[in-house]
């Protein structure tokens, strides 16, 4: 058997079923012949958002593969596989590389040697007896941990070399360790004794699937809680405890109850300082339940932690808890729950001018206001974009079940919104699958608008074009006036129409939900759709100090 045929049957062992790729690489046209579908995008980084929005959507049960040629198509995307490991997404990248007698030499670049920062492993096959070995380990490191990315670089001249048949080879398990139990009983002790306690749930609460063990300790505790952009849709926003999520804009409730809090339990999170990301207040005792331990105490000094796969810690702190109050509550979730529906319809009583704007151009907050309250919200996966949309959609889109929302903002690449909703789409075929994007970020990866047309991904892509970074004007007055260097211009729905797709530009706030269901309307018949909506330059966000 030849090591590219190896590499296919290994690929198929492991239940992959989509292959994300740019050629040239031996293992596309391999892995085709044992059935598996090939994705071929326009550029490698957003095959790599593809691959990485598949992981997430199946809560790292089906890891997302990407291949690429020696040289450029690996140096191209680095981009990607960075992005997944700022943001924990398990993913297995298989680069070309060059032959094994010039894979040091320079200016030959070398996907194991520079690929090490932004991997979780990473090496390079050079005999063909060790690539089943090292396929079993990155698939193992992808499926157990922290997830991240893991890399194996296989030589040119290696494809064609002979395998010794027959290929021994098994699926990889996943294993779940859970906390220690005394540590248990201890933050058990902490939570209740709590007057003011606050959950904050992040990402890790997704690939445990621990969505139910989440709400069952907010409602024994009677606590509210609030998710990272990662953790958004852990627990349901429409759910009398929920504060919604948190990011650089926030709804009014995370804020004030972060503050008011006296206990801070983070679960399945990072608590790393980010500019995209809520900074816990000073002088809160702080709960830090999380699967790395790398992670305690490395941003944010903790008092307590716990160490397991969220899903556990969560049963295991809500098993204590129970028997501590005897399955009865103690009378406090009508009272929380009043504050934060207080706080909430302030909070939107102060944005419903921007939320039902009639003006033009649009308030991008119309747009999301009518999106929201015109799909089926439950059956819905949407992702943001990096940028004044990210922080436009993530305070006010209210996510009512799980992994229905794509958050991310560790780093924040633009453009990375396409690849996510058509990964999305290939994982969840049954859901509408949406991308929030502006013109910049449409400019970095746009072409791939053509790879969901071409692959037949109906996704929707919802655009606000205001002809500018509005994000940049307040800290490029100058570069602004005298050379304009914040104008960008496009007209996108005549180029997704070029593409193939179905394309429109909506211009006044009676067309937004007609547009929107004939938008919807046609990703039912299998054609992406993209909505441009010429925006205002809108710079106002629910910031916080």
């Amino acid at each position: 058997m030849k090591v590219v045929d190896a590499i296919a049957q290994i690929l198929k062992i492991e239940g992959v079923e989509y292959l994300f790729a740019y050629p040239v690489n031996h293992i596309i046209e391999a892995a085709a012949k044992v059935g598996i579908r090939p994705i071929i995008v326009r550029q490698e980084r957003v095959g790599l958002h593809m691959a990485d929005a598949l992981s997430r959507m199946t809560s790292g049960e089906r890891i997302g593969v990407f291949c690429m040629q020696s040289g450029p198509g690996s140096e191209n995307a680095f981009g990607g596989v960075a992005q997944a490991y700022g943001d924990s997404v398990p993913i297995v990248v298989l680069p070309m590389g060059y032959p094994r007698a010039i894979t040091n030499v320079p200016p030959n670049f070398n996907s194991f040697l520079n690929y090490r920062h932004v991997t979780k492993s990473c090496e390079q096959v050079i005999l063909p007896q060790a690539v089943p070995d090292a396929l079993r380990r990155a698939f193992t490191q992808v499926r157990n941990g922290r997830p991240r990315p893991a890399l194996v670089e296989i030589p040119h001249d290696l494809f064609g070399e002979e395998l010794p048949q027959p290929l021994q080879y098994r699926p990889t398990p996943t294993l779940r360790y859970g906390p220690d139990a005394g540590q248990v009983r201890k933050v058990a002790d902490v939570l209740l004794k709590a007057s003011r306690p606050v959950l904050y749930a992040g990402q890790g609460v997704h690939y445990a699937k621990g969505w139910q063990a989440l709400r069952d300790l907010a409602e024994l505790l009677e606590a509210p809680v609030t998710t990272s952009l990662g953790g958004k849709s852990a627990f349901p926003e429409n759910h009398p405890l929920s504060l919604g999520s948190g990011g650089k804009a926030m709804p009014h409730t995370v804020h004030h109850f972060l503050h008011q809090a006296d206990v801070i339990f983070g679960i399945g999170c990072s608590f790393s300082i980010t500019n995209f990301g809520v900074r816990m207040p000073k002088g809160k005792t702080i709960v830090h339940a999380t699967l790395d331990p790398a992670d305690i105490n490395k941003d944010v000094e903790v008092e307590y932690a716990l160490v397991g796969d969220a899903r556990l810690t969560l049963e295991a702190l809500g098993d204590e808890i129970r028997d501590r109050l005897g399955g009865k509550p103690r009378g406090r979730k009508e009272q929380v729950a009043q504050e934060i529906k207080t706080l909430k319809g302030e909070w939107l009583a102060k944005w419903m001018p921007k939320l039902t704007s009639k003006e033009v151009p649009l308030s991008p907050y119309r747009v999301l206001w009518d999106l929201l309250h015109t799909v089926d919200v439950a059956n819905t996966v949407i992702t943001h974009d990096a940028g004044s949309p990210r922080d436009q959609l993530s305070p006010f889109w209210e996510a009512i079940t799980p992994l229905s929302y794509i958050g991310w903002g560790k780093t924040t690449q633009l453009g990375y919104g396409l690849g996510l909703a058509m990964g999305a789409k290939l994982a969840l075929p049954d859901r509408l699958c949406i991308n929030v994007w502006g013109d910049a970020a449409i400019g970095f990866t746009g072409m791939d608008f053509e790879t969901a047309v071409r692959e037949r991904i109906p996704i929707l892509s919802i655009l606000f074009n205001n002809f500018s970074m509005a994000m940049e004007l307040p800290i490029m007055p100058v570069s602004t006036e005298k050379y304009r260097s914040t104008d960008i211009s496009g007209n996108y729905a005549d180029m997704a129409r070029a593409f193939g797709g179905y394309g429109e530009r909506v211009t006044t706030p009676d067309e937004i939900i007609p547009a929107i269901k004939r938008g919807i309307q046609k990703t039912e018949e299998g054609t992406p759709a993209l909505l441009e909506f010429l925006t205002a330059k809108e710079i106002e966000f629910s910031l916080f100090p």
